[in-house]
This record gives C-alpha cells, structure tokens and sequence, in this order.
C-alpha cells in the first residue's frame, strides 16, 4: 500500500469525524461488483455466469478488454469477473444478488446450495462460482433483504 492509498478512518481527533449532512454523499446503489477469475478463465466465467446465472454479457470498452475478465448483466444486477494473477478465490467476501423465484431456481439449474435461514423472513442460500468464489442468492419477493 502506497502512502496514497492509506484509508483514513475518522476518529474523535480527525477534523472530519463528524459530518455536517451538506458533507455526506448521496448514496443510490451499487454500480457492479466484481470478483476475480484466473487469467484465461473468461469461457468458465461465460457458461456459469450466463449458462447457469442467466446473465447476459456485456461489451467491455476495449482498453479494457485488453486486460480480460468480462462483464455480465440483466436488469439491475451487474456483475463483472476480473482476470489476476496469482489468483484467490473470495471464500468469504461475497456478492449479493436477488432473484424472484430462488428456490425455483436452485432447483432448475441443478446447483449446490447452502441454504442459510439465519435472517428472519429472508430466504437465501450460497452457492460458488466455477473457480471457488462465494455467491449469495436471495429470494427478492417479500423477502427483507440483508446478507453476510
């Protein structure tokens, strides 16, 4: 980590500690996640994330696919896979995405779930991705959302 790219956490002593509200941004949304896939992976990452997801890839600007990995969606939902070397599989750290119709789903494409009942009223499970990534699915009809 470079001297630019220390975090700065606010403390008592950090002049900006406390916030006015003219200060806080305007939270919407998340733009996409992304996960990391091995260097050439791109063709595993296509028939998980659109064969059994149900994504739908998307054109990378091409200075940016010069460097692999790709880019899925459909709706709102925006995921983008990231080629690295050396390569780790998030075990922990995750997506979360919602779905109508989860356990449906699950069912259909054949997936090995984890399913977790942890969260009152929130139907979710974990599944992982080819190359050892953790996924959050979770039911997005009358669910009250939430993840870990």
């Amino acid at each position: 980590m470079t001297k630019s790219d220390t975090i700065h956490e606010p403390t008592s002593e950090h002049p900006r500690a406390a916030r006015p509200d003219d200060l806080v941004p305007e939270w919407v949304g998340i733009d996409h996640v992304q996960v990391a896939i091995p260097v050439g992976a791109e063709d595993r990452a296509r028939r998980f994330y659109v064969g059994v997801l149900g994504l739908v890839e998307v054109p990378k600007p091409a200075v940016m696919a010069a460097r692999g990995g790709a880019w899925f969606e459909r709706g709102a939902v925006r995921v983008h896979v990231g080629a690295e070397d050396p390569f780790v599989p998030a075990r922990k750290a995750h997506p979360a995405l919602a779905l109508v119709g989860l356990r449906a789903f699950i069912d259909r494409a054949g997936l090995d779930a984890t399913w977790n009942d942890e969260l009152p009223d929130v139907v979710r499970c974990h599944v992982f991705d080819p190359f050892g990534n953790r996924i959050e699915l979770i039911e997005a009809s009358g669910s009250g959302g939430g993840s870990t």
